[in-house]
């Protein structure tokens, strides 16, 4: 558990390591200081809040974004939110290094949340 991240909505660990590759828990979009504050405003501010709720995760574990080898993304309104999910997503890595993605649509997340994310990451040997 990373003491500053963001409260759990399940029994579940942010991270988990085994020989090097690292499995960080899906995200929701709440705010670590405000656990229980309304969600951000539509799915660029979710996926915001997403990315930067990961990011605080992989700081708790000495790593980054650039360590990110695949996403799992999740959204509830896959043909409304995709496109504009893909532009704020992809503002997070250089073109050059986007990690393996796959994003499919769910009938529903925690917290009725518009996005969740894990990953699933390599530390550097």
């Amino acid at each position: 558990m990373i003491s500053d991240g963001p409260r759990p909505v399940a029994p579940f660990s942010h991270a988990t390591e085994a020989n090097g590759w690292v499995f960080v828990t899906g995200q929701m979009p709440t705010f670590p200081d405000a656990p229980d504050a309304p969600l951000p405003e539509g799915i660029e501010a979710q996926t915001v809040r997403v990315m930067e709720n990961l990011k605080i995760v992989l700081g708790g574990i000495d790593m980054g974004l650039e360590h990110v080898m695949m996403a799992r993304c999740y959204l509830t309104d896959f043909y409304r939110d995709y496109a504009q999910f893909n532009e704020t997503y992809q503002s997070f890595f250089p073109k050059d290094r986007r990690p393996a993605r796959t994003t499919i649509g769910v009938t529903g997340l925690a917290l009725h949340a518009l996005v969740e994310i894990d990953f699933i990451c390599k530390r550097p040997e």
